[in-house]
């Protein structure tokens, strides 16, 4: 008898909920956002933008813009990457110039739902971004624990992490690459 409770709670019925009438107590929890305006960065908007090349299994170069535009972008590219090389993009306008500047230049359109392509149809997707969108996963996963970094810093940021990236080494291991190279 005395265990035969109605296993809805004491209300009878009714969905348990806080007595005092469902509110959240205390102060409303913190918005975890950018400071700057939605869509593409620029340095006024607090959202430096930030260029990014990777060659599959090799190199990363990053570098942040004063603004996005072919004429910033291009002698960045002309450094990293040599002539007819085949570089892989999204649909983005800036790229438009690539074949101009002499790179074969081939595309995703991520807007179509289009994140890799088969063209040979051989089952493998050889033209696709992911490489380059892991590698900023890594990016943002690193720089989290600083909780912000100044646009004067950024650079140092990036160019730090760009050569533990390309050391390929990490922990310990990454103790000896670094000291070979301030020694030479």
């Amino acid at each position: 008898g005395g265990r035969r409770r109605d296993r809805r709670g004491l209300r009878r019925g009714r969905t348990q909920r806080p007595a005092c009438g469902g509110g959240q107590k205390g102060r409303p929890g913190r918005r975890r956002r950018l400071a700057g305006a939605p869509g593409r960065g620029t340095l006024e908007k607090d959202k430096p933008p930030i260029l990014g090349l990777i060659q599959r299994g090799g190199q990363v170069v990053m570098r942040m813009l004063a603004n996005v535009q072919q004429k910033t972008i291009q002698p960045i590219i002309e450094a990293a990457v040599i002539k007819g090389a085949r570089v892989h993009t999204d649909e983005y306008d800036i790229y438009a110039r690539l074949p101009v500047w002499g790179y074969r230049h081939v595309t995703v359109c991520h807007a179509r739902g289009e994140y890799a392509r088969d063209d040979d149809g051989d089952g493998f997707c050889e033209i696709h971004v992911n490489t380059m969108e892991g590698t900023w996963s890594l990016l943002r996963s690193w720089l989290r624990p600083h909780r912000g970094i100044s646009q004067e810093k950024l650079p140092l940021y990036l160019g730090f992490f760009e050569f533990v990236h390309n050391a390929r080494r990490r922990g310990k291991a990454l103790l000896g690459t670094l000291v070979a190279a301030l020694v030479v």
